[in-house]
């Protein structure tokens, strides 16, 4: 695609958004697994247990929730603000857990808020051919 002699990349097709959200879904298991077998004694020694699970659950719910927008053929409707929400939200979790810098706790409500549009796409959404859209 070209307007004024800029080129714009193609958004991703929905393979693409899959094999993303399916990398998501790995890392979200992969950091559970290293947060209860690898870091459980630091967190729980700095009291920051709960800010990892914390993560490690909106993660991968949200990660889940890319993955079956992903497999619908419509619209990306609320993926990529699922996927910022994971990265503000868990990902000040995660760097408040390992760092104890409390300030990133002031990013996580930017992730909530992500995440919150991205189920307002889908509460939102106009009815669409798709039968999954119709009531």
């Amino acid at each position: 695609m070209e307007a004024a002699g800029r080129r714009f990349p193609t958004p991703p097709g929905p393979m693409t958004r899959l094999r993303l959200a399916a990398l998501v879904v790995f890392l979200g298991i992969a950091l559970g697994a290293f947060g209860a077998h690898g870091l459980s004694a630091r967190l729980a020694e700095t009291g920051r247990l709960d800010n990892w699970e914390t993560a490690t659950l909106y993660h991968l719910i949200h990660g889940l929730a890319m993955f079956a927008v992903a497999l619908h053929a419509g619209k990306a409707r609320g993926y990529w603000w699922f996927l910022a929400g994971i990265v503000l939200f868990s990902g000040s979790l995660y760097a408040l857990a390992l760092s104890g810098m409390t300030k990133l706790g002031a990013i996580t409500p930017l992730g909530g808020v992500a995440f919150l549009v991205g189920w307002g796409c889908w509460i939102f959404a106009r009815n669409s051919s798709n039968p999954i859209a119709r009531d």
